[in-house]
């Protein structure tokens, strides 16, 4: 059994097409959903999915906010306290929900799959860590690099709505490892979901990143800075 791996960024949906015209059989295609991708990603999702048809992207949805800020710790030196907050470079409790998802699936597959991941070839290095376990990386073997995924996705009509033309990575919108030109970018161009990472600081015990909460970048932006 074959099972792709679909983010809706630009290298699993390059990944994901290039296998359809190569004619690669595909069993599944499993996509985690955070719900606090961009509005505009959604949108790729769904015309992703009549692309694809009559194959099916089985959208596995993680409620982001009950681990954000009601989940209540039951061990640790927060135990009783509500939320895990913002994650950070040491707790990226999202990507391990993430990986949660995705493993709770595999665990009522009964026949031997493999995992197909999409990587860049210039990001190769990522593969490492997974050598030994059954995943492939098409866009690796096919030295596909990031530049060429987009490009790819762009001669199909696929834009995003402009969202790689103002970000690096297209993801979680209110990701705190975000570089801050793209967080500035997201105050200027998507007020609405600002006000709602506002809301998210007044929730998070932890600071939204280690240099700046969201009210420090509030101001840092509205000045101009």
């Amino acid at each position: 059994m074959n099972i792709v791996s679909f983010s809706g960024g630009k290298d699993s949906t390059a990944m994901l097409l290039m296998m359809l015209e190569k004619g690669i059989p595909i069993d599944r295609v499993i996509c985690v959903d955070t719900t606090k991708e961009f509005p505009a990603m959604y949108e790729h999702i769904k015309k992703v999915q009549t692309m694809v048809e009559p194959l099916q992207i089985e959208i596995v949805k993680i409620d982001f906010d009950y681990w954000f800020g009601e989940h209540i710790k039951t061990k640790g030196k927060r135990k009783g306290e509500k939320g895990y907050g913002f994650p950070d470079f040491r707790n990226r409790w999202c990507t391990s929900l993430k990986r949660e998802a995705v493993k709770k699936i595999q665990q009522t597959i009964s026949e031997e799959f493999i995992q197909f991941h999409g990587i860049a070839f210039d990001e190769k290095e990522r593969t490492l860590k997974n050598k030994d376990r059954n995943i492939q990386y098409p866009l690796v073997e096919w030295e596909i690099t990031e530049k060429q995924a987009l490009e790819y996705c762009y001669s199909k009509g696929l834009d995003w709505g402009g969202l790689y033309e103002k970000f690096h990575r297209v993801s979680c919108w209110c990701c705190p490892l975000s570089r801050i030109g793209e967080l500035r970018v997201l105050y200027t161009d998507f007020p609405d979901l600002w006000k709602e990472l506002q809301e998210m600081d007044k929730k998070s015990f932890r600071k939204f990143r280690s240099d700046y909460s969201v009210a420090d970048l509030t101001k840092k932006f509205a000045n101009g800075i």
